[in-house]
């Protein structure tokens, strides 16, 4: 073969390369350089929005130790924590078992699928601001529908009391993200094998331990997908709680979590003329704390596959 046709053929093969430039370029654009910036900032003293003097980890000492970054901060994550345990169990456990009922032999499965999906095409905000209404204590549907069942006594202001305020925040989100998890865990049902069952009931297996020694590790792969990405989704949790509770996170912060409390040191509401300092930090800690928990549940995942 000639020199010249080997040249060409080597420089179409690197020419495929280029059509990957531009998704290239929007991922550092938008992804790695904010994360660099983040970094860098959290690493100076600001007056306003200029940066002023090297300070090196004291943005995160204060933020650590300092009152009052360091209650709401603990505060924060402590919601953030009962945010993702809320939403496993109301979530992706329901989740799961309707998803194994879905894929059984029942009737209209395609319709199930459609109907618990549709609340995933809605807005955020219009879902939070729907559901603001839905609990309002003097006029909202959930109170009225109790009163008209005669158990007016439950009817409570959900989302004004700082006991029920978050738990009624976690509902509505499950209730938002139920459609997604339903299809991810369809998917892996559907995955398996009908010999695997076949043969685990010659040998015996029913019920609860076909479950449990089936079709759960069978199905770890779309159980470790929706676990991580409900991890990442509880602890970047944001604009549901913002338009159903505002930037404080009421009452009286009863709600507030990491992504309210970013909102209001990089806006300046709470740490004053240090805000992107301050702000940025936490930005940082909340990168590492995310990316650190992924890649330990990833692990913990892989290893659990490995040993089925």
């Amino acid at each position: 073969m000639k020199p010249a046709v080997i040249k060409k053929r080597n420089l179409a093969k690197h020419m495929v390369h280029l059509f990957l430039l531009p998704a290239l370029i929007f991922y550092v654009g938008f992804m790695i350089y904010p994360i660099v910036q983040a970094l860098l900032n959290s690493l100076f003293s600001w007056k306003g929005l200029v940066r002023d003097k090297f300070i090196g980890l004291q943005n995160f000492i204060r933020l650590f130790t300092e009152s009052p970054f360091n209650e709401m901060f603990t505060r924060a994550l402590s919601h953030n924590v009962i945010y993702f345990a809320g939403m496993i169990i109301f979530e992706m456990v329901v989740a799961f078992l309707l998803a194994m009922l879905i894929n059984s032999k029942m009737k209209g499965k395609e319709f199930f699928k459609t109907v618990f999906f549709i609340p995933k095409l809605l807005s955020v905000i219009v879902v939070g601001f729907l559901f603001s209404l839905i609990l309002n204590p003097t006029y909202g549907a959930l109170n009225t529908f109790l009163s008209f069942i005669g158990l007016g006594e439950l009817a409570k202001p959900w989302l004004g009391d700082p006991h029920t305020a978050l738990y009624s925040i976690i509902l509505v989100n499950s209730w938002y993200g139920f459609g997604f998890a339903v299809l991810i865990f369809l998917v892996g049902l559907q995955a398996i094998s009908a010999e695997v069952y076949e043969a685990a009931r010659i040998d015996g297996a029913s019920g609860t331990k076909m479950v449990t020694k089936i079709t759960i590790p069978l199905a770890m792969p779309s159980i470790m997908i929706m676990t991580i990405l409900t991890f990442i989704s509880s602890f970047e949790t944001f604009e549901l709680i913002f338009a159903m509770q505002g930037s404080s996170g009421g009452p009286y912060y009863s709600t507030d979590v990491l992504g309210l409390y970013f909102y209001r040191l990089a806006f300046g509401s709470v740490s004053g003329g240090d805000s992107i300092g301050i702000g940025s930090a936490l930005a940082v800690v909340l990168l590492v704390l995310i990316s650190a928990a992924t890649a330990i549940s990833m692990y913990f995942f892989k290893r659990k596959e490995v040993e089925h």
